[in-house]
């Protein structure tokens, strides 16, 4: 939009690439984009290093975790937008008065298929590694912005508020087309959930296989979604859907509650099932270490992974995830949680806590030292089960054979989100 509108606009992924004085001194306007946690530490630094290098330059932060941070970006000179800040974006440019607050821009918002032309080729990104031990490139798009959903510990909530808006469907095409015709042979869609709108889903991915028959693609859908649209699931499997994550969290029913996830243990149970059903792998994805947490929940969580045959379908990291208590969480609406937690850490921007049980931040520490190294998914699920009984006292039977399942195609990166670093680490990076 900028770029439309004559603006000359330099873009740097400093997740790839380093931001450099020389484009900092050209920049009028420094916007530092702020999608997950470690983005927007990350940042702090390089708001540090614009203002040294270039202190007449006007500091801008947008993205999902700019007005969950606004009272500590705007310390550090930044004007906070919200995620969707094209509009606000180009007044600032144009030294006009933004509008004044994000959820106005968003219902304005005219969606324009993405220029990505000055970010890096998608050889320098994840890849997709497939069960035959090849890899295909991959490109990211979104057909939605926001969730209509609360769950309690997701950032989404605090800034969306339950609402969401359908980019439309010849967007998301060009995005696409840009995407194959710099190689892309997969898609992922990033979008919160995928079928937040299930109609659109349907139409987008009718349109993406008639066009594109060799590309295939991975979505975010929640768990009871799977089973509300089951019907949908061979239509996806069909047109070249891979893989599907879902964010089960827990498998604890009362833990499922408090976080306000919209299902229950007995419902992911069954949304394995009609994904095997449908023939599309589900990669579940976990945060274990709650408050709530103990050492014998934990494993049982890993008995049930594997009862399922889910091992190979869970990146490790996803066994080490610690809940992130951010600024503006919904989660300190829980009294157990606001009695809980340390005083805010600027530092590590979130309400740090410790569990009540010095042997749960134990075993998750060692959990992370694990699922940080170079081993497969197998060999490090046993790994962290022997830790798991050994920390419990328990001898796990060394004799028995695990039961993993298949592997399924996933990224060469594991995303996660709702991690913090435990009380004994610095990052989770």
């Amino acid at each position: 939009m900028l770029r439309q509108a004559g603006v000359d606009v330099d873009c740097v992924d400093t997740s790839r690439e380093p931001l450099n004085d020389e484009h900092i001194r050209a920049a009028s306007l420094v916007a530092f984009y702020l999608p997950m946690h470690t983005a927007t530490r990350l940042a702090a630094p390089l708001l540090q290093q614009v203002r040294a290098v270039n202190p007449d330059a006007r500091l801008a932060a947008y993205g999902l975790y700019a007005p969950l941070n606004r009272a500590w970006l705007e310390e550090r000179g930044a004007r906070v937008l919200g995620p969707d800040a094209e509009l606000e974006l180009l007044g600032l440019v144009n030294a006009q008065r933004p509008t004044p607050n994000s959820q106005s821009s968003s219902q304005s918002i005219q969606f324009i298929q993405p220029d990505r032309t000055t970010l890096l080729p998608l050889t320098r990104y994840a890849a997709l590694q497939m069960p035959d031990g090849t890899r295909r490139l991959v490109g990211s798009t979104d057909a939605t912005r926001g969730c209509k959903h609360l769950c309690r510990h997701c950032p989404v909530v605090p800034v969306y508020q339950g609402r969401f808006k359908a980019v439309p469907i010849e967007v998301v095409m060009q995005d696409i087309r840009a995407h194959v015709a710099a190689r892309a042979e997969h898609i992922t869609f990033g979008d919160p959930d995928f079928f937040n709108g299930p109609t659109h889903a349907r139409r987008l991915v009718e349109r993406v296989a008639a066009e594109f028959p060799q590309l295939t693609y991975d979505v975010t859908i929640k768990i009871e979604h799977l089973l509300a649209h089951a019907d949908v699931l061979p239509l996806l499997k069909d047109t070249g859907c891979l893989f599907i994550t879902s964010a089960v969290e827990s498998i604890d029913d009362e833990v499922l509650m408090k976080l306000q996830k919209g299902h229950t243990r007995a419902d992911f149970e069954r949304a394995v099932d009609v994904c095997r059903a449908a023939g599309v792998a589900l990669a579940p994805t976990f945060v274990p270490f709650t408050p709530w947490t103990t050492v014998e929940s934990y494993i049982e969580l890993l008995n049930e992974l594997e009862r399922l045959e889910l091992i190979e379908a869970v990146a490790p990291i996803q066994l080490a995830i610690r809940l992130l208590v951010t600024a503006e969480s919904k989660l300190l609406e829980l009294p157990e949680i606001r009695d809980h937690v340390e005083p805010f850490n600027p530092a590590s921007l979130t309400w740090p806590w410790r569990h009540r049980d010095s042997r749960v931040d134990a075993l998750q520490t060692a959990v992370m030292r694990i699922a940080g190294k170079q081993t497969s998914r197998t060999e490090a699920f046993a790994a962290i089960a022997e830790t798991a009984y050994a920390v419990a006292g328990l001898t796990r039977g060394l004799t028995r054979g695990l039961t993993p399942g298949l592997t399924p195609a996933y990224m060469t990166e594991a995303w996660y989100c709702c991690a913090e670093p435990g009380p004994e680490q610095t990052d989770v990076i």
